[in-house]
């Protein structure tokens, strides 16, 4: 469906809000900056800064929705023959392998990543996002393996296994931060990291690897 005006200029205008603000934070630091200077130097009013993020957090964490669901959607869209883990795991190395700006393989991550560690606010936002990762991958875990989703302590698995592919995933992305904040560059880190992965798929083990295989067309899910 095409975008209509009215909504495509409510999304510029929550785009240039967020650009704003990022750029203080920036250039200042989270904490140093107040919802009202950003308002100020992006020209609108308070109220319609909150009205488009309802926490300061928000502001810079934007996209922080985009990845919640992340894992989840990799583990839906795999086709026949493919595990779970397997699916996490090769959608990880093509977006390193691709030194992809979405998993922090660009020149910018560096100052972003800043922020965020001198922002213990920040740091608490994204364990949160960290922790809506891992509830979404499970709820999918239980669809695909035929999980009772009433019931979650029958089947402890979809659990167990969405820690296991949660925890690899921030791994990945927690090594990518801390060496893109040394300065270095994408092309090199992304080398690292796809050996880093690797190594994560040793640690993870044949049950793990081979959980909520994915069956031909049709048939019922089945976990392992």
């Amino acid at each position: 469906m095409a975008e209509g005006l009215r909504e495509r200029k409510k999304r510029q205008t929550r785009q240039y809000i967020s650009d704003v603000a990022t750029g203080l934070f920036v250039e200042r630091g989270f904490d140093a900056v107040t919802v009202a200077e950003i308002a100020d130097a992006a020209n609108v009013s308070v109220n319609t800064v909150y009205n488009y993020f309802p926490a300061k957090e928000d502001l810079f964490l934007d996209r922080a929705s985009g990845v919640t669901d992340r894992l989840a959607r990799w583990v839906r869209g795999r086709p026949a023959g493919e595990s779970a883990a397997a699916a996490v795991l090769r959608e990880l190395r093509e977006e390193v392998e691709a030194v992809s700006p979405r998993v922090g393989l660009f020149a910018g991550y560096a100052a972003f990543m800043k922020v965020v560690e001198e922002a213990p606010t920040l740091r608490s936002r994204l364990w949160a996002v960290g922790q809506e990762v891992q509830a979404t991958l499970e709820e999918a875990l239980r669809e695909e393996s035929g999980a009772d989703p009433e019931d979650p302590g029958a089947d402890p698995l979809p659990y167990l296994m969405a820690g296991q592919l949660s925890w690899a995933h921030a791994t990945v992305m927690a090594a990518i931060g801390r060496e893109m904040l040394k300065g270095r560059a994408p092309a090199e880190v992304s080398r690292e990291i796809l050996a880093l992965l690797d190594d994560i798929e040793d640690v993870l083990g044949e049950r793990v690897l081979g959980y909520a295989v994915r069956g031909p067309a049709g048939a019922e899910p089945e976990g392992r």
